[in-house]
């Protein structure tokens, strides 16, 4: 499980910078690498994040920065005390 970060690009009036500001995070869960899991991570992401439909447009991800999850470890002990 990667949790891959969600940027809206900042179309300021200089055109040949735009700057990206985090908006949130999307997971994914597929253990094996396919084809469409990109296209299908930014679709997911432009569903959840965009404003209106020509705001999706500017919602973009980063997958060559997937943070690893950090999940909790599972123990053997299940005694409360």
């Amino acid at each position: 499980m990667r949790a891959v970060t969600v940027y809206r690009l900042d179309d300021s009036s200089n055109f040949s910078y735009h700057a990206r500001h985090p908006i949130g995070s999307v997971l994914e869960l597929r253990i094996y690498e396919r084809v469409n899991n990109y296209k299908d991570l930014l679709r997911l992401a432009r569903r959840l994040f965009a404003l209106d439909t020509a705001d999706a447009l500017h919602i973009v991800i980063d997958v060559r920065h997937a943070r690893e999850a950090i999940l909790p470890e599972r123990t053997m002990d299940c005694s409360a005390g």
